[in-house]
């Protein structure tokens, strides 16, 4: 009978064996991620290759006239603006009303109730919902039934909040972003350390005193990535805005939130699928998505900056 290989030997061999199963799921994941970086790398120059040439200071900051598929005319301030404000809008509502929820859930709501297992599966098939269902529902719920019902108070003769609009636009993306929100700022405030919230309940404090003063403040990086990926999202979204707000031409820029208002999204659907000589609009298609990238990439810096500065402070103060 065969003696059985010593532990030491075992040991040993374990630790001069080479782990094959590791080195190639290594190999692959590398793989994988510069494969991904390479895509990202491929559109992004592609896009800076063929829209900066496009890039000027009158491309940006005129009105264009209606046929904006002539190079020498093409702008898109307009669009500018309304992309800009539509997104400010949605995160106005899709921040506290994100953070509301999340610290519902995470701090008040049982885990084990049936409500709250009916509130997490509702913002998850939330989060799966195609994007052009969000349209149609902000164009059903907002427009007509919300905007439709203001002018019956106000006994309008004429449709002013029941019509496509800016506001109803931006509702209907906060909608949309509302998961994104929630599980970004529950991720956060599961990552705070328990003592903190007994401690301060050991000192007194109410538990909404310990909320708003020991845990929100702590999860204030966690709810900024929310909303930078809300930003991420929304910013480039076509198919809510189609039927709730965007406009194919305006003379002028929108003054108040019941008005329409052209968008960098739209107006790149519009170039890339009903100019009568798509050659001829191809610069102004890259130009308009290099403004694009432009304007996504500034909203999410300085929400990056602030989370960045919150942080620096957060670790000071400690």
């Amino acid at each position: 009978m065969s003696a059985s290989p010593r532990p030491e030997a075992s040991r040993s061999l374990s630790r001069t064996g080479i782990d094959w199963g590791s080195s190639l799921g290594t190999a692959v994941s590398l793989a994988a991620t510069v494969f991904i970086l390479l895509i990202l790398f491929v559109i992004l120059g592609n896009v800076v290759i063929h829209g900066l040439p496009q890039l000027s200071w009158r491309f940006v900051s005129t009105i264009p006239k209606k046929d904006f598929f002539d190079k020498d005319s093409a702008a898109v301030l307009p669009m500018i603006v309304g992309t800009s404000i539509r997104v400010l809008v949605m995160t106005v509502f899709v921040i506290p009303i994100g953070v509301t929820t999340a610290v519902y859930l995470t701090e008040y709501a049982r885990s084990n109730s049936w409500y709250t297992r009916v509130i997490r599966a509702a913002i998850s098939n939330l989060a799966g919902v195609p994007s052009i269902v969000f349209g149609l529902f902000g164009a059903g719920f907002f427009v007509h039934l919300i905007g439709g019902g203001i002018d019956d108070i106000i006994g309008a003769t004429s449709p002013k909040w029941g019509k496509p609009a800016l506001l109803w636009a931006s509702l209907t993306l906060a909608v949309m972003t509302l998961p994104v929100v929630i599980v970004a700022t529950e991720e956060s405030l599961r990552a705070i350390t328990p003592g903190l919230r007994e401690a301060s309940l050991a000192l007194g404090a109410t538990k909404l005193q310990t909320i708003l003063r020991i845990v929100l403040p702590n999860a204030l990086p966690g709810i900024l990535t929310g909303g930078i990926l809300a930003v991420s999202r929304a910013a480039g979204e076509v198919a809510p805005i189609l039927f709730t707000g965007a406009a194919y031409y305006l003379a002028d820029l929108p003054r108040s939130l019941n008005d329409q208002f052209m968008d960098l999204g739209y107006h790149t659907y519009i170039l890339a699928s009903q100019a009568p000589n798509i050659e001829k609009a191809r610069p102004i298609l890259y130009g308009t998505v290099f403004v694009l990238l432009l304007l996504t990439f500034s909203l999410n810096a300085v929400a990056i900056f602030a989370r960045a500065r919150i942080r620096r402070q957060m670790r000071s103060g400690h």
